[in-house]
């Protein structure tokens, strides 16, 4: 069963839901509040919207909601997590991933199909895809702008945990970074929408092989 998390201001949950729905994969949405997981989960999706409003900052408010413990306990015994967009900035929020999603470097909000290249297929999301594939999927973000130490940025490299990068520096991020995952490999977050890149009318179906992947 796949969970797709829902908080106050989350709005790509039904877009998840829907793109499972063409996958044929069964899942549930699951309220913030609730403090438990089914049991039977096998995939947890973080969708992306504006939770809390995004007040303090992009997640802060989130990554204390009841069923946040019960995600972490998840990803802790091996529980596969994917979080997009707001939910990449709630897992770092969370300390599940590493670094901060900062505002734009151009100040502004951009909404736009962006060109990504893949840059680690030793993961289950990327694992159809070739190494350096140029893929076409939505952003849709204010604080998309990852930032990470020095230090921090070797140790992705090392363990091959950047799996996303941006062709062209949209919004000021490190090494053009677009999605990375845990050392493990459980933990996923991407600031790109690969729901809303599932099918031809959408402009793009780059998105869907990732959500097939993770999902089997």
């Amino acid at each position: 069963m796949i969970a797709i998390l829902r908080f106050l201001g989350t709005n790509c949950e039904l877009d998840m839901a829907y793109s499972f729905d063409l996958l044929n994969k069964p899942y549930t949405i699951v309220w913030h509040k609730t403090e438990s997981l089914p049991s039977d989960t096998s995939l947890v999706i973080i969708p992306g919207g504006f939770s809390y409003g995004d007040h303090l900052r992009s997640g802060a408010i989130a990554r204390f909601a009841p069923i946040m413990k019960s995600v972490i306990k998840y990803a802790n015994n091996g529980g596969l997590v994917l979080g997009i967009c707001n939910g990449f900035q709630i897992l770092t929020e969370a300390n599940m991933l590493p670094g901060a999603l900062m505002r734009n470097k151009n100040i502004s909000f951009n909404a736009k199909i962006v060109e990504l290249e893949v840059s680690s297929i030793n993961n289950k999301l990327l694992k159809e895809y070739t190494l350096n594939q140029k893929i076409n999927i939505p952003v849709a973000h204010a604080d998309g702008n990852y930032y990470i130490s020095n230090d921090e940025l070797e140790i992705l490299k090392e363990n091959d945990q950047i799996i996303l990068r941006y062709t062209n520096d949209i919004n000021g991020s490190v090494d053009r970074i677009a999605g990375i995952c845990n050392k493990d490999k459980n933990i996923f977050g991407m600031m790109p929408h690969p729901e809303r890149a599932i099918e031809a009318i959408l402009g793009s179906c780059d998105g869907l092989n990732m959500l097939r992947n993770i999902s089997e």
